[in-house]
C-alpha cells in the first residue's frame, strides 16, 4: 500500500513538472504572474484530470467573449476579470475600454465554494491569450490563493506576427490545439445573476 501511495505521489509530481515546462523568461511581461505557475492550453485537460476533483477551471474573459467566441469544455465557471464599457471609445487602442470588474473576487469565490476548492487547491485560469489570466492569478494570490495556474496561450492563442495569417490568433491556444469547445453555455457556470 505504501508503495502505491508513493507511486501516485510521484506520478502527480511528474504532471506538475511537465506543466511547469513553460519558461517564464520566454513570456511577455504581461503574461507573467507572481506565482509563476503556467500551463499551455494543450496541457490543461491532463492537468485537470490529474488533480480532480479538487481543481477549479475558470474562464476570466468577458461574458460576451464566452457567448460569441465559445468556451472550453470542462469549465467550472466564468467570472469576468474586466468589464467592457460600450459607452466610450479608446482612440489609442482603437477599441472599447475594459475596466476591472469590482465583483470578480466574489464571483470567483462562489465557484470555488460550490466546487469545494480551498485556497491551496489548484486553480486554472484561462482568458483569450494569457494576459488577463496572469492578472487574475496575481489578484487571487493577494487574497491567499497559492496554487493558481495561468493558461499562457489562452482560448484563442497568440497573434501571428507574419505570413498569410498575420494579425490573426492562429499560433496556439485552446481552439488551435483542437481541444473540445463549444457555444453552449451552462447558465449555472456564468456570473450573470450571481
Amino acid at each position: 500500500m505504501r508503495f502505491l501511495i508513493l507511486m501516485v505521489t510521484f506520478l502527480l509530481s511528474l504532471c506538475a513538472l511537465d506543466a511547469a515546462a513553460v519558461d517564464p523568461a520566454s513570456l511577455p511581461k504581461i503574461k507573467v504572474s507572481k506565482l509563476g505557475l503556467y500551463l499551455e492550453a494543450r496541457e490543461v485537460p491532463e492537468f485537470l484530470k490529474a488533480h480532480a476533483p479538487k481543481v477549479l477551471f475558470v474562464d476570466v474573459r468577458t461574458l460576451e467573449e464566452v457567448l460569441f467566441v465559445g468556451s472550453p469544455d470542462g469549465l467550472d465557471g466564468q467570472a469576468s476579470f474586466g468589464i467592457m464599457h460600450y459607452d466610450k471609445w479608446d482612440k489609442e487602442k482603437n477599441t472599447f475600454p475594459r475596466n476591472p470588474n469590482p465583483d470578480f473576487l466574489s464571483q470567483f469565490e462562489a465557484f470555488a465554494l460550490e466546487k469545494g476548492v480551498d485556497k491551496n487547491d489548484p486553480v486554472v485560469l484561462i482568458c483569450r491569450s494569457g494576459d488577463r489570466s496572469a492578472m487574475s492569478a496575481d489578484l487571487l494570490s493577494r487574497y491567499g490563493y497559492t496554487n493558481v495556474w495561468s493558461v499562457v496561450d489562452g482560448f484563442e492563442g497568440d497573434l501571428a506576427k507574419d505570413g498569410p495569417n498575420k494579425g490573426k490568433r492562429t499560433l496556439n491556444g485552446w481552439k488551435n490545439a483542437g481541444l473540445p469547445w463549444g457555444y453552449n453555455i451552462d447558465q449555472n457556470k456564468v456570473t450573470m445573476g450571481r
